[in-house]
Formats: C-alpha cells, sequence, structure tokens
C-alpha cells in the first residue's frame, strides 16, 4: 500500500530531525535568549529600480551581535538555529519584526523575506505566513519571499506545492541566488515564480566582459518569455548598473545603493 501523507516524511523534514539531533551548538543556549529578548536584529537592504533608481522595497537580514562571538548573520544564523532546535522561533522573530515594519512603509514598497527549506518543511507554513501577515497587518500582496536554489535541491514538488499555496493568497515568490547553484531548469518549469534573483557572481564582470553581458542577456531573455522580473544583487559600480538596466533588469541591490540598515535608518532613506 503507498503510504499517506500522514505516514510519509519529506527528505526536507528527515535532515531537519537529523539536525534537532545532533549536538548543541556552543551558541545554542545565547541565543534562544536572544531571541526571547528580541536581540536578534533585523536590517533591511534596500532595493532600487533599475529605471530611475528609486526603492521599490527591501530585503530583511537577520543579524545577532554576539557579545563574544561577534556578529552573526545568514546562513551561519540558521545553521546555530537549527542545531538548536530554534529554527521556528527565529524564523517567526524575524517575519514578525520585518512585517511590523514594512506595514509603516510606503504602500508601493515591497518587503522580501528568505525562507529555507526548513520553513517548507514545516506542516501548514503556508498559513502560518497568512497567521502572520493578519497579525502585523501587511498587506499579503506587498510580501516577496525568497528561497535560494540549494533549498530545493531535494523535495521540490513539495516545495512547489507549499509555495503554490502561498502565491494563491497573493504573494510573490523570487527565486533567490540564480546563478551560483546548479542554475536547474526544472525549477523555472515547476515552481510558481515572479522573480529571478541574480547572485553576484553573475554581474560582476558584466560592465567589461562581453561574455558575462551576453549571459546576462540570455538570462534576462529567458525571465522576460517566462513573465518573470530580474533583480540583481551585489551591485557595486555605476557600470554595473548602467549595464543592468540596458539589459532590461527591474531592480538591483547592494553597497552602490546601500548597505543593509537599521528600520529608522531604511525609513530616512525613504522619506529623503
Amino acid at each position: 500500500m503507498s503510504p499517506t501523507r500522514s505516514d510519509e516524511e519529506t527528505t526536507a523534514e528527515r535532515r531537519l530531525r537529523h539536525d534537532r539531533r545532533a549536538a548543541p551548538h556552543p551558541l545554542a543556549d545565547d541565543l534562544a535568549v536572544a531571541i526571547a529578548a528580541g536581540e536578534v536584529e533585523v536590517l533591511f537592504q534596500p532595493q532600487f529600480a533599475c529605471d530611475g533608481n528609486a526603492i521599490v522595497g527591501a530585503e530583511a537580514l537577520a543579524r545577532w551581535h554576539h557579545p563574544v562571538r561577534g556578529l552573526v548573520a545568514g546562513d551561519e544564523l540558521f545553521r546555530i538555529a537549527a542545531r538548536a532546535d530554534l529554527v521556528r522561533p527565529l524564523s517567526d522573530h524575524v517575519m514578525d519584526r520585518a512585517l511590523c515594519v514594512a506595514r509603516d512603509w510606503p504602500r508601493d514598497l515591497r518587503l522580501s523575506l528568505n525562507i529555507t527549506a526548513g520553513d517548507l518543511a514545516t506542516p501548514g507554513f503556508p498559513d502560518i505566513v497568512a497567521a502572520a501577515l493578519c497579525r502585523t497587518g501587511l498587506a499579503l500582496e506587498r510580501l516577496t519571499l525568497e528561497i535560494t536554489e540549494q533549498a530545493l535541491v531535494l523535495e521540490l514538488d513539495r516545495s512547489a506545492e507549499r509555495l503554490g499555496q502561498l502565491v494563491d493568497l497573493g504573494i510573490k515568490v523570487a527565486l533567490d541566488d540564480f546563478g551560483a547553484g546548479f542554475c536547474n531548469f526544472r525549477y523555472l518549469k515547476q515552481l510558481p515564480l515572479h522573480y529571478l534573483k541574480l547572485d553576484r557572481s553573475m554581474i560582476e564582470g558584466v560592465a567589461e566582459d562581453q561574455r558575462d553581458l551576453e549571459v546576462l542577456r540570455g538570462i534576462v531573455a529567458l525571465a522576460s518569455a517566462l513573465d518573470l522580473a530580474v533583480i540583481a544583487e551585489g551591485v557595486e559600480t555605476e557600470a554595473q548598473r548602467n549595464a543592468l538596466a540596458r539589459e532590461g533588469c527591474a531592480s538591483w541591490q547592494g553597497f552602490l545603493g546601500a548597505r543593509a540598515v537599521s528600520a529608522h535608518d531604511f525609513a530616512t532613506l525613504i522619506a529623503a
């Protein structure tokens, strides 16, 4: 007899269970205290339109300043959380804080949130997101969830199903770090995507190297054929930004525009 959904366990769920059985990370207890005390900070990386450079939104990024270890962020922060069985509390903390901040932005600005394989493996994850949006008051259509290729390597069908449920609510989905992993075109066929977000490695040479520029053109053409908007990250020079604008990218982020800033500083940028 084929297993029912209640009997089977996805690979991502097995991986989460394995992480929880692993020896706790040395910073596990400190992270639990930091989450409970609201000490994990959420910064905002501004995103700009390629046409005109107006701010169109921001990506929320988690940062934890450990008193001894120093700055802990990104994948490292969530690896610690996974070994401490704290991924859900950490994700909920970042989501709630980011949604509360974005609620007060002008209504034409979007918030981008990163989600992990663990998030997609969480039973009822679309309901968790919907409840957070209802609780904080941010309109569903103003939220974009970013998922990396690496998080989709396994359980693609299940990921597509849960992302589809989120899209049905009105939420947008971006494939993050495109070009840094396998560039599996199956993702483009199966996932309900709205954006391709190019990894910085895909735009580093577009202003100097003709081959790099042609690769960018090919990606933008493919995205356009699939009705996907292209976002570039890691933009550091005007020449890169100009190339992206010429080739039809929708928006960009990077040190050329601004580093990740506090909620207060982002509000100041918006006002300016």
